[in-house]
């Protein structure tokens, strides 16, 4: 079983440059990159182009090709892998919305014409929209949302990563699952 120290261990070696840690460090962490992909992808409809394990490799060739980042441990690289995850299932959201605008018009006969599905991407978009308004409004609260939903961490590795307390980990989840909520209903309402 792979233990968080295996994966921090990986991370230093590819935050020196060691050659060969992208290729040690896959296997240790491809598992829960996993999780998260299927999580985030898990509500969507049938016949999605975008699966996990696409989403993962790209995450991942995203990830260990940075230069700039200095890897301190597992928590730290879940949470930016989320957070990349994120970015790229709105990007993935905004570009097949662009296309149901016309972007990528198509002629259909009345015959191709199916009920349409519940937009998961307007979801998508609209609490991408509001974890960006929060953000602005209080960076921290945020975080945390990124951190524990899209980035699955626990608590005390959420509290890790942002250096505070547990307890306030706790109360700050609770304060922007709140805000989130009232600010995405608040959107459908309109």
């Amino acid at each position: 079983m792979n233990t968080s120290s295996d994966v921090t261990e990986a991370l230093a070696a590819l935050t020196r440059g060691n050659g060969h840690a992208a290729a040690e460090l896959l296997p240790l962490v491809y598992d829960e990159l996993r999780r998260l992909a299927e999580r985030y992808l898990g509500n969507e409809p049938p016949g999605q182009t975008l699966q996990p394990t696409a989403l993962v490799h790209e995450v991942y060739l995203r990830l260990v090709g940075r230069d700039d980042r200095t890897w301190e441990n597992r928590a730290q690289f879940f949470a930016v892998a989320a957070q990349a995850m994120r970015r790229m299932l709105i990007d993935h959201a905004r570009r097949r919305r662009s296309a149901k605008r016309g972007g990528n018009r198509r002629k259909l006969s009345l015959d191709d014409v199916t009920e349409p599905s519940a937009d998961r991407d307007a979801y998508l978009v609209a609490l991408d929209d509001a974890l960006t308004e929060l953000a602005l409004i209080d960076r921290q609260l945020s975080r945390v949302i990124e951190l524990r939903f899209f980035g699955g961490l626990t608590v005390q590795e959420t509290a890790r990563v942002m250096e505070v307390a547990p307890v306030t980990v706790k109360r700050m989840w609770k304060l922007a699952k709140g805000w989130l909520h009232r600010e995405v209903t608040k959107g459908a309402v309109r």
